[in-house]
């Protein structure tokens, strides 16, 4: 009886894998690893000696792929028809929203200013947290770290705070609300990361009670971080919103305004508070609702729907990254435009403004209230978001169109050398605003400006303003 030729094994390069399956799978050991990337595929394909071959096609039953090694004269069917119809893709993640749950009325609090904090930002649905202790903000990392395991989240002590905006990173990335606390020392390393976080647009909460400082300083309350959180977040075209609270209340407010913030515009969003402000006591009133978070549609969130995302600050091509900062400064002209936040006491009718955030504006309101009362025109303006500085807001009492006299003067009250009023000098050249005489009350190193400085700085300025202002 005649032998029959079999037909010996055929290889297609740009479907061969080199997985290897078939070269264990030889009896005759004519198959080998190849040398050479294919360039259709990127991988390297096997190599065959067909003069070996005997075509017992055992190589072909062990090639995974539907067609890296054929039969010679095997004719190409389509994948369907093999495996038939594949699931329609997803169009797409989409955005589950953030639910608001009514919370029970309850009586106020008496909180610390960490522990409202805290507090905010679980009522924001943030449940984790990541940190390394330093005071004068480990309070609000502690009380996280009692709380959260409770309410099914996670509170994790990394080795450092290099670490700690790593792990936020990925948390963020996933589309998870986080946060941490830290101060000044702790918030310098951070910034690397931060500049990570705003290059790949992930939302994260940072709360900084700063101290005093340069270097190791001490830990009293100090405003020195200003220039750092509006001016310097990490390296490369960086800026995020922040937030300077004053009171306890205006903790927990402003946290749980933080998140909202970071998830509009996948920003990192700094709440800049103050070492007094952070172990100060005060009332605090619970809101009406809390969050239940959804998810983002961009997040790196592990499963199927979310798996074509991307978290990336890598841009290598100089023009790809021209045009992801250009998508930068979009956001943060937005940012400028929609989000300045300021708060007013007895500004009406006043010619003289007293300037001031955090703790030296607790002292500056009790100036203004005595120096009212004698019939001074002193008002208190309290920037709640120093970047983007509130020019907007300001520039109502400079140039008021209600026919009123416009403030003439203004005294900035702050614990650091002139940072603030840094920043208000910087708003008002961006604004073209001209003719405001500037004071200032300054105090470093843990000092703070305290009330009757601020009454008696005020009282030199009206005594020395021209006649027809005072009239």
């Amino acid at each position: 009886m005649p032998k029959v030729a079999r037909p010996k094994p055929v290889l297609l390069p740009e479907l061969c894998k080199g997985c290897g399956r078939c070269i264990e799978a030889c009896p005759k050991q004519c198959i080998s690893m190849g040398t050479e990337i294919n360039q259709a595929s990127g991988l390297i394909p096997v190599i065959i000696d067909a003069d070996v071959c005997n075509g017992c096609g055992l190589c072909i039953s062990a090639c995974p792929e539907p067609y890296g090694l054929t039969a010679a004269g095997y004719e190409l069917e389509d994948p369907k028809d093999l495996y038939g119809h594949r699931r329609p893709e997803q169009e797409g993640p989409v955005t589950i929203p953030d639910q608001r749950i009514p919370l029970p009325q309850c009586e106020p609090l008496v909180l610390k200013g960490t522990y409202a904090s805290a507090i905010g930002a679980i009522l924001a649905g943030c449940r984790h947290v990541f940190g390394y202790p330093i005071t004068p903000s480990t309070e609000g990392a502690e009380l996280m770290a009692k709380l959260l395991p409770q309410l099914h989240g996670a509170f994790l002590q990394a080795v450092s705070e290099v670490a700690t905006v790593n792990h936020m990173y990925g948390c963020g990335g996933a589309g998870l609300p986080c946060m941490t606390f830290t101060s000044s020392p702790g918030f310098s390393l951070m910034l690397e990361g931060i500049s990570y976080m705003i290059g790949a647009e992930v939302p994260t909460v940072f709360v900084n009670v700063m101290r005093g400082g340069p270097g190791l300083g001490n830990i009293g309350p100090e405003q020195a971080d200003i220039k750092l959180v509006c001016r310097g977040l990490g390296h490369g075209n960086t800026h995020g919103i922040v937030l300077a609270p004053t009171t306890p209340q205006e903790m927990l407010d402003l946290t749980m305004e933080a998140f909202q913030l970071a998830f509009k515009y996948r920003n990192p969003v700094i709440i800049a508070a103050d070492g007094y402000l952070g172990q100060i006591t005060g009332r605090v009133n619970l809101p009406e609702t809390m969050v239940k978070p959804g998810l983002p549609d961009w997040a790196v969130y592990g499963d199927e729907e979310h798996r074509h995302n991307l978290i990336n600050s890598i841009y290598l091509s100089e023009p790809s990254l021209e045009k992801h900062n250009e998508h930068l400064n979009a956001k943060f002209s937005l940012m400028t435009t929609e989000e300045q936040r300021s708060k007013t006491y007895k500004a009406e009718g006043a010619r003289i403004l007293v300037l001031s955030c955090n703790t030296p504006a607790r002292m500056a309101k009790g100036a203004v209230e005595k120096l009212r009362r004698q019939d001074v025109p002193v008002g208190l303006f309290q920037p709640v978001t120093l970047w983007p500085f509130p020019i907007d807001h300001l520039k109502t009492w400079l140039a008021p169109t209600s026919g009123t006299d416009p403030v003439t003067d203004i005294l900035v009250v702050e614990a650091s050398a002139g940072q603030l009023e840094d920043e208000l000098r910087l708003a008002l050249s961006h604004a073209g605003i001209q003719g405001v005489r500037l004071h200032h009350l300054r105090h470093m190193g843990g000092v703070l400006p305290q009330e009757p400085e601020v009454i008696e700085a005020v009282r030199n300025i009206h005594s020395n303003q021209p006649q027809e202002v005072t009239s």
